[in-house]
Order: C-alpha cells, then structure tokens, then sequence
C-alpha cells in the first residue's frame, strides 16, 4: 500500500515500496538490539556534558531552535523523526531540500565544528534508545530523497529492510564522498553479511573517523 506525504503545500507518493523486499530477519538483531540500548545509554551519560556546551554555544552564535528535527524513512518504509543538534543557519532550506555541500555556506563557524567531530549527531542516541535507529546500520535517508533515489539508483530501497544506524558501513567507506547508487551497493553488503564482528568492525572505523574529522561536511 503507497502512503502519501506532505512536501510543502504538494503531496507526494511512495512508489517504492513494493520493491523493498522481505524485512531482514536474523537470530543476531534481539542480540543487536540488547548492545543498542546498552551502548547508547551509557553513551548518554558520557557525553551529556559536550551536547550541554555545545548548545550553549549554538545559542550564543546565531538565533534559533537549537535542535533540527527531520522527518526520515526508517525500517520498512516507517516515517521517523530524528534530532540533531543544529549546525546551520534557521533558513538553510528556506529553497528546498538539498544535501549538504563541502564548505557548505549554510553550515555556522559552531556547526563546522560539531559536524567534524559528530557531536550533531549525539541527539540520535535517543532514537536509538526508543529503537527507530540502531547504532550501527544504514543511514535513513529523507522521504523525497529516498523516493527520488529508488527510481534514479535501482535497488535504493532495499536499504530500508534493515533497521537505520547512526553509522553504517557506507558512512566508513566513502561517506559524502559516493553516489546514492554506491551508498545502497555497500548497505546492501553490510545487510548481506550481517553479523556482530561487522558491526565491531564499523564502531571501531567510525570512531577512527570521530577523531580524524574525515568525511565530514
């Protein structure tokens, strides 16, 4: 059955649903699912102190809201809302919806910064808690993007079988740098060999890539 969103004062359709395939099922995913609630959380606490200054200074450099919530797509084609902390200016997309460029002039001297080292993505661990992310898995992608991607990149939306991540194997294997076409190729592996030593795997590069500021934009 297609659902219909609302883009604007337009509605559009998903017709992509009928091609995502069969939900991935695994004996390892409630195993997944129990290190996702373990590690977030613990994750919270940890870094509780960096999301409080880096509102403040997001606060101090530019009016507005200093959260950005944004509709994605999540398992199976569910629509979920995901948070981060703000590393634009309020009018950004005041034209549209459009993916973030290197040297981006929307992005703020504090948003810069926070997207390097991913603190902007530190509200997600809340999604993760509330189990619309896991920590580790493709990264969801907006409703018009992934509507648009299905019928340009063939087999886009088989990414959606699996639960999305905060980090994926994509986002450590050419990140900002590839098409959506290789991103749903490198998904689609990460979903075919799925496994706890993968994700280890994933976890170690993307804190490597924390620390380093690679791929960032």
């Amino acid at each position: 059955m297609q659902t219909t969103h609302e883009k604007g004062n337009m509605f559009f359709e998903d017709t992509y649903q009928h091609n995502i395939g069969p939900q991935i099922h695994s004996i390892y995913l409630p195993v997944k699912r129990v290190f996702d609630i373990f590690f977030s959380s613990i994750l919270i606490i940890i870094t509780f102190p960096i999301v409080m200054v880096a509102m403040l200074a997001i606060k101090i450099e530019s009016k507005g809201p200093v959260f950005y919530r944004q509709l994605r797509v999540g398992l199976m084609d569910k629509k979920i809302v995901i948070t981060k902390l703000r590393s634009m200016y309020v009018d950004a997309e005041k034209y549209g919806a459009q993916w973030a460029e290197k040297n981006d002039a929307r992005v703020t001297k504090v948003g810069k910064f926070i997207r390097n080292t991913r603190i902007d993505e530190l509200p997600q661990l809340f999604s993760v808690l509330k189990g619309d992310l896991s920590l580790i898995g493709p990264r969801p992608e907006r409703p018009n993007f992934t509507e648009e991607f299905s019928h340009k990149y063939p087999g886009f939306e088989k990414r959606l079988r699996i639960k999305p991540g905060l980090s994926g194997y994509a986002q450590i294997n050419g990140g900002y740098d590839i098409d959506p076409g290789q991103k749903a190729k490198l998904d689609c592996y990460y979903i075919n060999h799925l496994s706890f030593w993968i994700d280890v795997k994933i976890f170690i590069s993307t804190i490597k890539i924390i620390f380093s500021g690679e791929g960032a934009r």
